[in-house]
């Protein structure tokens, strides 16, 4: 049982709407931006903006919420300018503008979930092992996101997802205001320095570790559910197909604290690599096989829950005390800022010079690098 003290569910609350919102955005916004005539290239770019943004703003918002303590501030404040920005979808469709939208839309989008990981986890204290119990809720709010809005576009078409999208981040920033600030204040506590911090063999493998395994990532989330559609999948059965691997995602993160006391966060860490890789190389050459692609849509809860909770154990371990927040901004900035836009850039690229097999061939080749490196670097005494 999580202790009294922790406010189960309204951090649940938080998790719920914001990866609902993913959930219309990740899988959805490049068939939307599909639909208005843009290109591969042009979507992978447009896709690409949000994630470059992610590598420079949690590292300016997580500076601002260690220094004055006010992380909840924070996370209100870049939900609330996220719902702003991203109204201007609905002004103009030109590429330009869209990516000034974007651009704009990501540097506040991404102030909020680094700090509130960091709330989350100084509520939990002692008990960070079950954040996975909190986490589901928004693996949940994906799944119900990404399945309910299928059916939609299949009956309405492509063009209600930026409306859906505006609701669900206003439906964050309501419930920002249900987390209390009191457990996410500055730590006056003298640690070793960041720069030294980052001079750690261990601490620069993961930071590599985590940017690999989300670039690889890059195909999946901007050109999956084209490359279903392109294939004879209807828009019904491949909302269900992401709401399957979002649902094996909530499975093991119900499990995952038992699995991290079994079997220890660097094999869990190199068994997630080596079944991502196995993931992507199934989705690009057996496409047309509806049951193999169930079968590799179940394999989502290694190449995100056993990878994302693992990652965020280990980060929350190295990066104690005062640098709480940076190093969740790190994780967040290397990881699904740089890692995701470099991922949907050469996805892009790869999509329009040789197809989809071959992208999903490519993402399979940085996972492969990740395990690697895991496996050199990542210390055997890693709990």
């Amino acid at each position: 049982m999580l202790r009294t003290t922790v406010p189960y569910w309204r951090l649940s609350g938080f998790y719920l709407f914001y990866f609902a919102a993913l959930g219309a955005f990740l899988p959805y916004w490049g068939l939307y931006l599909h639909s208005l005539g843009f290109s591969p290239v042009e979507i992978g770019e447009l896709m690409a903006t949000v994630g470059f943004t992610k590598v420079v703003a949690p590292n300016v918002w997580g500076w601002i919420a260690d220094h004055t303590g006010k992380r909840m501030i924070v996370v209100r404040m870049g939900c609330a300018c996220a719902v702003l920005a991203f109204i201007g979808v609905f002004f103009a469709h030109g590429y330009w503008w869209l990516l000034l939208v974007m651009l704009v839309y990501g540097f506040f989008w991404n102030a909020a979930l680094p700090q509130f990981e960091a709330t989350t986890l100084t509520h939990l204290g002692d008990s960070t092992y079950r954040y996975s119990s909190i986490r589901l809720w928004g693996s949940i709010g994906f799944i119900v996101s990404v399945a309910a809005l299928g059916p939609v576009l299949q009956y309405y078409g492509e063009g209600v997802v930026p409306m859906v999208v505006v609701v669900l981040i206003g439906g964050i920033f309501t419930a920002s205001l249900w987390v209390p600030e009191n457990a996410a204040g500055h730590v006056h506590v003298a640690h070793e320095s960041l720069r030294m911090l980052l001079q750690r063999r261990e601490v620069l493998a993961l930071l590599v570790v985590c940017f690999l395994m989300q670039a690889s990532h890059g195909p999946y989330y901007t050109f999956y559910t084209i490359y279903l559609e392109e294939h004879s999948y209807s828009r019904t059965l491949i909302g269900q197909l992401w709401a399957l691997g979002v649902i094996a995602e909530v499975g093991l993160f119900l499990v995952m604290h038992r699995l991290i006391g079994r079997f220890g966060l660097r094999s869990l860490l190199l068994l997630s690599a080596a079944l991502t890789t196995a993931r992507w190389i199934i989705i690009g050459v057996y496409v047309d096989n509806l049951t193999i692609i169930v079968f590799a849509q179940t394999l989502h809860a290694a190449s995100f829950a056993i990878y994302h909770a693992v990652a965020i154990e280990l980060i929350h371990r190295y990066f104690v005390g005062k640098h709480q927040g940076k190093g969740q901004a790190l994780y967040s900035s290397l990881s699904f800022g740089l890692g995701g836009a470099v991922g949907s850039l050469y996805a892009g690229y790869l999509w329009e010079g040789l197809g989809g097999a071959a992208t999903f061939a490519g993402a399979g080749v940085f996972s492969a690098l990740a395990f690697v490196i895991a496996w050199r670097f990542v210390p055997r005494t890693t709990g």
